[in-house]
């Protein structure tokens, strides 16, 4: 049985060992306060995709709102490509393109929309996904193959955008993509029409639910598609497919399967499938994967390895977790990411349990906080930008907070609550949400006072530290130092496991053996 490195460890991995862009392309941060005055409805995306010079060419229409009538337009994109011309109302409008920012002067008119001509040869991917752009490959065959991803730079690395996280096109996206023949792309959202030449083929993606920028993504290679429709817990029929190279056709039907089992997995815990007009689906790409909404990058190798009667593969299964928490619930500041990374692993968890069953999950959880660092806290600074944000304690240690708030609150209220609020439309799609968001929501919904426990362990580094003292022939003292609060705990005394609300004041137990406090390992304790 090989060895698989757990996915926190696995981004810490990455994060030390490879450098960073020679030019910051980060986003997130305070949002520009010309930009803080629109709002995107839709983007309509033409491009045309040229393989063997790398290069990308054509406009993204962008369709925005405002309060007020602007003197100055505002979007961003690499100077790595050229914008050749801009237009409103059909006519040529004057523009700066410096610092990875088109600046339009808009013409004397009502318009609600602008076309931005661009083009150039792609930025390179130095280590895809953390460090993300266009990732050039040929497939076995030496057909060429190509992925996309951008969760630390935005969109405006391959299209001009308002690129801001708390920016989402409250219409979604119509994404137009011009291959050469045969040549695939697959992309977010259903393929409303595919138009064929002899030589050119031009691909129509659609989607009409909001999507994060990063989330906008394509995939060009020539695959081989399985699919089939998948019967949702809400009833609904939804397309389920899976694009891989022709080299692993042979692994399609179980790559499809593996997709099932964990959509089914997710939508047990988490709700229906949130974007059911749209489909569910993964696509081979030339580096490990990412999320992108309806199209999710896979590129684990099929590594598939047991799970009582099914097959699980970690990778798939984190990214479909991403539908839920970052694409369906997502954050407006990349102060709070661990709402996206943290509970999303914390479903990579609940994997173990409904098939592997309760000695898998513990042993899981246990195996993940043996290497929690404590090192940064899980919520960042306000303002945050992404780079500044992301580090692996937001997939360990928010799993973790997940995991101890089970602990704490127990089963019949912990999987209630979670549920509400991934299917709250207070916190849902265009509706973004914050730490505190959460917090208060779980609070609310289970009528108990936690914010000592969500300060701690979300706000901090610091845990509480366990501590026993001997009292007579079968008493012990029991406390938790460093919170001023308390915790229910689990405690296996002689008479069995009782749960004690443990804290800075002693509490004495009586035992005939020495008592195990919080044997299960639910919470994050100093020994």
């Amino acid at each position: 049985m090989k060895t698989r490195i757990s996915i926190s460890l696995l981004c810490l991995l990455f994060l030390v060992t490879f450098p960073a862009f020679s030019q910051n392309w980060d986003w997130g941060g305070p949002i520009d306060p010309i930009q803080a005055k629109m709002k995107i409805l839709h983007y309509r995306l033409d491009l045309e995709i040229f393989p063997e010079t790398q290069r990308i060419s054509g406009s993204n229409t962008i369709t925005f709102s405002t309060a007020e009538k602007l003197d100055l337009l505002r979007f961003q994109l690499i100077n790595q490509y050229e914008v050749s011309k801009v237009l409103m109302d059909g006519k040529e409008v004057r523009f700066t393109h410096e610092n990875d920012l088109i600046d339009i002067t808009p013409i004397d008119c009502t318009c609600d929309q602008v076309q931005i001509f661009y083009g150039g040869k792609t930025p390179i991917a130095q280590n895809p996904p953390w460090t993300g752009g266009f990732t050039w490959e040929k497939d076995q065959l030496e057909n060429h193959w190509m992925g996309l991803s951008s969760q630390g730079e935005g969109a405006k690395i391959f299209m001009p955008a308002l690129d801001h996280p708390s920016s989402e096109p409250s219409e979604g996206v119509d994404l137009h993509f011009t291959v050469p023949q045969p040549y695939f792309v697959a992309s977010n959202g259903r393929l409303i029409e595919t138009e064929e030449s002899s030589e050119k083929v031009t691909y129509h993606w659609r989607t009409t639910y909001p999507i994060n920028n990063y989330n906008i993504n394509f995939t060009l290679g020539i695959f081989h598609e399985v699919k089939h429709d998948f019967t949702s817990v809400s009833g609904q029929s939804i397309p389920m497919h899976a694009w891989v190279l022709q080299e692993n056709k042979a692994k399609a039907r179980e790559l499809l399967e593996v997709l099932r089992i964990s959509t089914e997995t997710q939508e047990k815990y988490f709700g229906p499938f949130p974007f059911p007009q749209d489909k569910i689906s993964v696509v081979e790409t030339p580096y490990l994967g990412m999320e992108h909404q309806t199209i999710n990058a896979y590129g684990n190798n099929f590594q598939f390895v047991p799970m009582g009667k099914v097959k699980y593969d970690w990778l798939l299964h984190h990214e479909l977790g991403h539908e839920w928490f970052g694409n369906k619930v997502s954050v407006g500041d990349w102060a709070d990411m661990w709402i996206h990374e943290g509970l999303t692993a914390y479903g990579d968890w609940l994997f173990y349990w409904e098939h592997g069953g309760p000695d898998a999950y513990f042993a899981k959880a246990k195996a993940e906080a043996r290497h929690l660092p404590h090192a940064k806290p899980v919520v960042s600074p306000p303002n945050s930008t992404e780079e500044e944000a992301y580090h692996g304690e937001i997939y360990s240690k928010g799993a973790m907070v997940i995991h101890s708030l089970r602990g704490v609150l127990g089963d019949e209220l912990f999987f209630p609550a979670l549920k509400a609020f991934v299917m709250d439309d207070r916190f849902t799609y265009l509706n973004q949400v914050t730490t505190r968001d959460f917090t208060d929501f779980i609070q609310s919904y289970t009528g108990k006072d936690l914010q000592g426990f969500f300060d701690l362990y979300l706000y901090t580094t610091d845990i509480p530290t366990l501590k026993i003292s001997k009292k007579g022939k079968s008493g012990y003292a029991l406390s938790l130092e460093g919170i001023t609060f308390e915790l229910l705990v689990e405690v296996l005394t002689s008479e069995g496991l009782n749960k004690i609300n443990l804290g800075p004041k002693p509490v004495t137990i009586t035992s005939n053996t020495p008592p195990q406090v919080d044997p299960n390992g639910w919470l994050m304790l100093g020994k």
